[in-house]
């Protein structure tokens, strides 16, 4: 491979900061973490957009969550057909070798995967229609919730609503690996669906027993 670069002045001047500092002065944890492993509590599924800061949201220092992020932070369902499966794979390591007591699904405000899923279903975006689009492809693991918002007449409250369907699609397809529906059901395991606004800095969580999600 012979097209990899060097890492642009603004990041390498920021790594050099951190070295400096943020190691510096932690570097005996860090050391820890290293000889020892991860020992994390809890995994996070969350969306790949630049805005979510996971740790930041619950002020967690390295080796605290494993987290796995994805567009729109979609799990797909259990489908052992011995192709590649990212998200699978890492719901599996978290489960069975890190055996982490919470599984949590971040949804967040002004996805654009989600939005790029709505102008699908409306016919409005033809290029994630195609078959090589592996966003369009992607979204189609939330098309069919579409229906639960599609006669929402005002385009946020429609988007907020599939953003939250999103986290519930996550979580029901979280239910059909055996593995993860067996510890839930031993009380080993903990499914939890947040949402966080952005702007806002608030965050909700799903509330089974209502069916809604309620402000933390």
């Amino acid at each position: 491979m012979d097209k990899a670069k060097a890492l642009p002045s603004y990041l390498l001047q920021r790594y050099q900061g951190w070295k400096a500092t943020g190691y510096a002065e932690n570097q005996t944890w860090y050391r820890r973490l290293a000889a020892e492993g991860q020992r994390p509590r809890a995994m996070v599924i969350s969306c790949c957009d630049s805005r979510v800061h996971v740790t930041s949201i619950f002020g967690a220092d390295q080796g605290e969550f494993f987290i796995h992020r994805n567009i729109a932070n979609l799990v797909p369902p259990y489908e052992p057909d011995g192709k590649q499966h990212g998200t699978s794979a890492a719901v599996e390591y978290a489960v069975n070798a890190l055996k982490v007591a919470h599984l949590i699904v971040l949804g967040h405000s002004s996805c654009g995967g989600v939005a790029g899923c709505i102008q699908m279903c409306k016919g409005n975006a033809p290029e994630l229609e195609n078959q090589d689009s592996f966003v369009g492809r992607w979204m189609d693991l939330l098309r069919p919730k579409y229906e639960t918002v599609e006669k929402v007449e005002d385009p946020a409250e429609q988007q907020l609503l599939l953003e939250r369907q999103a986290v519930m699609t996550s979580l029901e397809n979280l239910m059909t690996f055996p593995w993860i529906k067996e510890k839930v059901e031993d009380g080993t395991l903990s499914l939890h669906g947040l949402w966080t606004d952005i702007g806002e800095g608030s965050l909700e969580y799903y509330d089974a027993k209502a069916q809604t999600f309620e402000p933390v």
